[in-house]
C-alpha cells in the first residue's frame, strides 16, 4: 500500500451532515461571535441575511467535529505499507477560507474533504505535509463552505 492509496489522494470523502438548528445558532454566537444576524431571528429579518444564520465559524468548527470524527477511517484501515503506520499529527494552518453562501437556521449542511497531495517535510525528517480541500453543501447541493488545509503525518 502507497500513502496516495492510504490517504485515498483525489478522493473526495463525505464526512456526514449537520443540521443547524435555532437554539444551537444561537449558543454559539453567544459565546463566539455575538452578532445580530446569528442571535435574533427579528434582527436577522433587517439585515443582509433576512434571516437567522450560523456564524462561519460555527459552520468551520462543526466541519472540524465531522472531519476528527471521521480521521477514525484512517485508524480502521490496515497499513500494509513499509514501516510503521502513518500517525496524524497537528494542522500548521489553513488558507484561501471562504464562506460562499449563508448557513440558515434549520438547513442541513455535508460536509467533504479530499486529499490532493502530500510531501515530505525537509525541517522535520520522518514528518509529511498532507493537504486537504475542505468543502460543505447545502440540501440544494450549493458550496457553503471551502478552504484549504494542511496536516502534519509522521509517515516515512
Amino acid at each position: 500500500m502507497s500513502l496516495e492509496d492510504y490517504f485515498r489522494i483525489g478522493e473526495t470523502i463525505e464526512l456526514g451532515s449537520h443540521v443547524f438548528h435555532p437554539d444551537e445558532i444561537k449558543r454559539f454566537a453567544a459565546k463566539y461571535d455575538p452578532q445580530r444576524f446569528h442571535m435574533d431571528e427579528a434582527a436577522a429579518e433587517h439585515s443582509v441575511f433576512g434571516r437567522l444564520c450560523a456564524s462561519g465559524w460555527h459552520t468551520c468548527a462543526m466541519w472540524m467535529k465531522y472531519n476528527l470524527a471521521h480521521r477514525e477511517d484512517y485508524e480502521k484501515r490496515p497499513w500494509t505499507g513499509e514501516g510503521p503506520p502513518p500517525e496524524f499529527g497537528p494542522s500548521p494552518g489553513f488558507q484561501n477560507l471562504k464562506w460562499l453562501k449563508p448557513v440558515y437556521a434549520g438547513e442541513t449542511i455535508t460536509f467533504t474533504r479530499k486529499a490532493v497531495k502530500h510531501r515530505a517535510l525537509a525541517s522535520r525528517p520522518g514528518w509529511r505535509v498532507l493537504t486537504l480541500i475542505c468543502g460543505a453543501v447545502d440540501s440544494k447541493g450549493d458550496k457553503v463552505l471551502e478552504f484549504e488545509s494542511a496536516v502534519l503525518v509522521k509517515a516515512e
